[in-house]
């Protein structure tokens, strides 16, 4: 990558960062001004406060916004296609069903913590939630246990897999920002999720059960749900995890064969680029989900263009926080902190791990979060092997996901829905969340050793 000068004074680059990023703090959090917003004046006030010329400034944005939007706009996109197939058909009601209803009472947290992960690994984590809250409830009563015990680890899964693994909108965008191999970046984030869920779910949750009991409401004893038609097991399962194979198939290929030249690597570099290997795996969907579970071409249609009004708000976001992130980069602020981290040999994954932390206190936004401080890392990952620029992007998403409170969207749906106070919301949601970021960034630390 090619070093930007700094077009002004450190202390005036410093200056301009951190006003944008206060700017961008407030609008948020005391304004209540939509994300989008707040990240294209936090972008303008970088570059003015930097002296550079207003046009430069607004040309850096909108290449940057345009950029992102084609590239990470059209992941998220076929994501949600594909997340809306498997939960329209039934499909995550399947998954759902088979793994808990084999656990025993003691392996039901863990049971939720792999349902949470494999719905999660598709899903976003708002939609991945109101879609198992009624097996939560469910369990929670017939296992006669706390709602938390059951409920913690499948949040865990879902908050995981939202953090660490592509194609969720934080993952994806790290990757970009970085040039990250996504390949790579997701074998690894597989790899760091495992054990934090392990951590955060089913160990944390067993005692955070103890300490906050929540009795699920009886009313949800027998959740009304058509079990006709559901795709089987395997094909569900099957179906969720192409994505993934494509996606790491390419990244294999490239270790294995490292011949450009070579058409089997070729085939491979094509079917697991990210855009093909979605694409792929939403056709296979519309089959699998659609017309396997009897949906009509109508149907089918019907629900892949319903998924998309929804994820306007975070394509917007994604996007504009590309637009920031480029009048980060033009302004040389990137090459400032790069020098800086180099000169006081500091870690660049924790430094990822704790600027991301700070603007997820501060914004309540795992996505501003992931956006503010990859864009950040963007010159102190040169050099840098693949497997460490994936890394720090896992660092990145682990300290986005660090202590969700009462400024977090997040913060209020887990409350509501399970029926808790401030306090209790804190003592279960909040701590599992910082479980998480925290066990998330020690095994990236660990993996840092051996990459």
């Amino acid at each position: 990558m090619e070093v930007v000068e700094p077009v002004a004074a450190g202390w005036q680059l410093i200056t301009a960062a951190l006003a944008a990023i206060a700017l961008i703090v407030v609008l948020i959090t005391v304004v209540k001004v939509h994300p989008f917003l707040a990240l294209i004046l936090g972008g303008l006030t970088v570059g003015i406060v930097a002296g550079e010329n207003v046009n430069d400034v607004l040309v850096s944005f909108t290449t940057g916004f345009g950029t992102t939007a084609a590239g990470v706009g059209a992941l998220i996109a076929l994501g949600a296609m594909f997340a809306k197939l498997l939960a329209d058909s039934g499909g995550a009601d399947q998954i759902v069903d088979t793994i808990v209803g084999k656990a025993s009472p003691r392996m039901l947290p863990w049971a939720m913590a792999a349902v949470g992960a494999i719905i999660g690994l598709p899903m976003f984590f708002e939609i991945g939630l109101v879609l198992l809250m009624p097996v939560i409830y469910l369990v929670s009563r017939r296992a006669q246990v706390s709602l938390i015990t059951v409920g913690i680890p499948a949040l865990a899964g879902l908050s995981a897999m939202h953090g660490f693994v592509p194609p969720h909108p934080g993952p994806v965008t790290a990757i970009d920002y970085l040039g990250a191999d996504l390949g790579v970046t997701l074998a690894l984030g597989i790899l760091v999720a495992i054990p934090t869920i392990v951590v955060a779910g089913p160990l944390f949750g067993t005692l955070a059960g103890r300490w906050v009991v929540v009795e699920a409401p009886p009313t949800w004893d027998s959740p009304d749900r058509d079990d006709s038609n559901r795709p089987s097991f395997g094909v569900t399962i099957a179906t969720v995890l192409l994505p993934v194979v494509l996606m790491l198939s390419k990244a294999v290929a490239d270790i294995v064969i490292d011949d450009p030249d070579d058409m089997v690597q070729q085939v491979f570099d094509v079917i697991g680029n990210p855009f093909i290997a979605l694409l792929i795996s939403v056709i296979v969907a519309m089959l699998t989900f659609g017309v396997g579970t009897g949906m009509n071409r109508q149907k089918i249609s019907d629900t892949v263009g319903s998924s998309l009004g929804p994820i306007a708000g975070i394509l917007l976001i994604v996007a504009a926080g590309g637009g920031f992130k480029q009048v980060l980069i033009d302004t040389g602020i990137g090459t400032l902190l790069a020098d800086w981290a180099s000169e006081k040999n500091i870690s660049v994954l924790l430094l990822a791990w704790f600027i991301a932390v700070l603007i997820r206190l501060a914004t309540g936004s795992a996505t501003v979060a992931t956006i503010t401080a990859s864009s950040l890392m963007v010159n102190l990952v040169d050099g840098m092997s693949t497997g460490e620029v994936s890394l720090v992007v896992l660092a990145v998403g682990a300290g986005s996901l660090f202590f969700s409170h009462v400024n977090d969207a997040g913060f209020w749906l887990v409350k509501e829905y399970f029926n808790m106070t401030v306090g209790q919301t804190i003592k279960t949601w909040s701590l599992m969340e910082t479980v998480l970021s925290v066990s998330g960034l020690v095994v990236v630390l660990i993996l840092g050793i051996f990459i």
